[in-house]
């Protein structure tokens, strides 16, 4: 089987998007692995099928049903895989870089002030562009699974990295996949760090987890001379994947986690910055807090090359 591909990134958060407008195409997990082997594929952090929201309903994906309940106009789906080929709910970076995907196909204008509404198993996302190219996804509602309890605490859970003496605390977050931040003291500290080996968090989560490793930077004062805004340091190891250069959730969970401490530390919270810019290895993202409770992404979006590669 020969499938058109096109090969993609955000902050160099990369991956390989198929075009499955008619809904047919059925991804095994032994295909994802192959397409996102850097050796003996395409290679990339995962693969992005689009596909129609209505065929995946009708393959069972209940998550399908909701998103066309919430939002009908969602017509398109982004069926993501990690490069491991299992199922996973969301991926900022990859959000992005599919509504460039979507624009080089012609399924949406968002250069002309269209926005592009689409379904996830994270449920519904938004994404318009920006002036200046990039594009913002309203990812919306995220949460403490640990509640007040953990917010006013700082941590939830424990961490340990290969090459610590100890476990250090961590601060669970979910936006629709979950995540688990932990503060470092020095950018050196994060610099040295080995992510070869999945940091060991505890308790165990149930279906895994990113664990986003971050130096909050201070604040500056806002671009627009209004207030302003913090500054994140972050490297991740993602589920499914290992460490990569970028991860939109795991940039938004390293935002408001670190915004959680901050809020925590001062007597007024209205002081503290709703925007931040978290730097990764593969570049830089802005997440914005919104008054509705969702929180917003924005950040670049690059398509790379196309080609055809042989699944069978």
């Amino acid at each position: 089987m020969t499938v058109r591909f096109t090969k993609g990134h955000g902050t160099q958060n990369d991956f390989v998007l198929l075009a499955d407008t008619r809904g047919d195409l059925d991804l095994t997990p032994e295909q994802v692995r192959l397409i996102a082997d850097r050796r003996g594929g395409v290679g990339a952090d995962g693969v992005i099928r689009l596909a129609p929201t209505a065929a995946l309903a009708r393959s069972g994906e209940d998550v399908a049903d909701k998103v066309l309940a919430d939002a009908p106009e969602a017509i398109w789906f982004m069926d993501y895989r990690n490069a491991d080929g299992t199922v996973a709910e969301m991926c900022g970076n990859g959000v992005r870089v599919f509504a460039a995907f979507a624009e080089s196909l012609g399924l949406v204008d968002l250069d002309g002030g269209d926005a592009l509404v689409l379904g996830t198993r994270g449920g519904v996302k938004r994404v318009v562009k920006e002036p200046g190219g990039w594009y913002a996804v309203d990812m919306g509602p995220w949460y403490l699974p640990g509640g007040t309890d953990a917010a006013a605490a700082g941590t939830d859970a424990l961490v340990r990295a290969a090459g610590w003496d100890a476990a250090r605390p961590g601060l669970t977050v979910d936006l629709g996949n979950p995540h688990t931040v932990v503060a470092l003291p020095r950018v050196e500290d994060l610099a040295d760090l080995d992510l070869t080996v999945a940091p060991a968090v505890e308790p165990v989560p149930p279906h895994g987890t990113n664990v986003e490793l971050v130096v909050p930077l201070g604040e500056e004062p806002a671009a627009d001379g209004v207030g302003t805004v913090g500054r994140v340091r972050m490297r991740v190891h993602e589920r499914g994947v290992g460490e990569t250069r970028s991860c939109g959730t795991g940039a938004c969970a390293a935002a408001l986690a670190v915004r959680t401490w901050a809020v925590a530390g001062v007597d007024d919270p209205a002081a503290v910055p709703t925007t931040w810019f978290v730097e990764v290895p593969g570049g830089e993202v802005r997440v914005r807090l919104l008054d509705d409770g969702h929180v917003e992404l924005a950040g670049p979006a690059e398509l790379v090359f196309s080609g055809e590669l042989d699944l069978t």
